[in-house]
């Protein structure tokens, strides 16, 4: 009988994956991980890790599997918390989930579950895997599918997963609908049966971003200036590029404002507090379309807006991505030098899938977008898929 340990995180998804796994006739494990201490940061009822916990053991005593909880929340604060810091400091915007699951579930856990003689670690995450032989060895190469359900569709939250990790995972909801899940636990009577979903940072729960941030990055009084949708760096003629290389360098460029460039609109209490595309927390009103972040300059401290969603500033087709920040879920599908591969991509979770083309370069990755896409933000991931295939991602830069 193979062994399979599975994250319980105290929600709907994983409640119903042990069950399955144990249908299956799996010897399966409960292992619930506690990366987060600090609740003065976290809105109260949203997801606190300690009525997770509770709800994660009653279902392990219902499906009659053991259940041990371990302490990741070291781990977590020096792979994910700081890292997060840092980014937000240097005016980025990172993806704590996606790190997450690199650093902490499919690292981290799975070692640990390794050690407690486990075959195979599983999740309740909404995608599918499958795999092929390949060569005269019969090497298994493993494809990570999206989820059949796609509004739950979570491939993108895993686009940074290795072949390796790929082999010892099991995905037992993927194949079902959000409302297939919620009706086998509420037929079986698990207390998750009607539980919300969870929202929020990975294993902290729904936070006052600002308020956590604070933590490490103080408030620090600036100014928001309101760039015109017909500033002229948007007019700019395009110029004649001798390569494709040179093209693509040139529109992912972003452009850099100045102090002069726009009008004050009002204050705001740190830049890095900021992130692209945002709308809220601005506190600032006056104009017939709402305002959008377009720039953030943390080093002048400014924040810098346009009026509405289609604003200029906000829509670019290309964007970069650094050699260090490339990953291939399929190696075999690695591109070199010179190289381009159509595919669709997106550069956030529940984007509709855009069509696309990446370009390898000796500095980089391009992915050039046929249509334009609304706030491209540094320190996010774009991921990009052949069919219903994640092939790979990469931070963009």
């Amino acid at each position: 009988m193979k062994t399979v340990v599975i994250g319980l995180s105290g929600g709907v998804d994983s409640s119903v994956a042990a069950y399955l796994l144990k249908e299956q006739g799996y010897h399966v494990i409960g292992l619930f991980m506690k990366n987060w201490h600090d609740d003065s940061v976290t809105i109260s009822n949203e997801c606190p890790w300690l009525d997770d916990s509770n709800d994660a053991m009653l279902v392990a005593e219902k499906l009659e599997i053991p259940f041990q909880t371990i302490d990741l929340s070291i781990q977590y604060k020096s792979r994910i918390v700081d890292y997060m810091f840092n980014e937000y400091k240097h005016g980025r915007t990172p993806n704590p989930d996606i790190l997450c699951n690199k650093e902490i579930k499919f690292d981290i856990f799975l070692d640990t579950a390794i050690s407690l003689g486990a075959d195979y670690i599983a999740t309740g995450h909404y995608c599918r895997k499958s795999s092929i032989s390949f060569g005269e060895d019969n090497k298994q190469i493993y494809s990570l599918l999206s989820g059949l359900d796609k509004n739950k569709d979570q491939s993108y939250f895993l686009c940074q997963l290795s072949q390796f990790q790929l082999s010892k995972t099991l995905f037992p909801i993927g194949e079902l609908e959000k409302s297939e899940v919620r009706k086998i636990a509420s037929d079986i009577g698990l207390v998750t049966a009607d539980k919300k979903d969870s929202q929020g940072l990975c294993f902290i729960g729904k936070v006052r971003l600002p308020e956590f941030l604070m933590q490490k990055l103080k408030p620090k009084k600036g100014d928001i200036i309101q760039i015109p949708n017909d500033f002229k760096k948007y007019n700019n003629i395009l110029p004649n590029f001798e390569s494709k290389a040179l093209e693509l360098r040139f529109k992912c460029k972003k452009i850099n404002y100045d102090y002069d460039d726009g009008i004050v609109m009002g204050t705001h209490q740190g830049a890095h507090f900021f992130t692209i595309g945002q709308r809220k927390g601005l506190s600032v009103g006056g104009t017939k379309k709402p305002l959008f972040v377009i720039s953030t300059d943390v080093n002048k401290n400014i924040v810098y807006v346009g009026e509405g969603k289609d604003h200029p500033g906000l829509l670019r087709n290309v964007l970069y991505v650094n050699n260090d920040d490339v990953h291939w879920v399929r190696d075999d599908l690695k591109l070199f030098n010179g190289d381009n591969l159509e595919v669709f991509a997106r550069i956030r979770y529940r984007q509709t899938l855009q069509k696309a083309y990446i370009h390898k370069f000796n500095d980089g990755l391009y992915v050039e977008f046929l249509n334009l896409q609304t706030a491209i933000t540094e320190g996010q991931f774009v991921a990009w898929y052949i069919g219903e295939e994640l092939v790979g991602s990469g931070v963009i830069s």
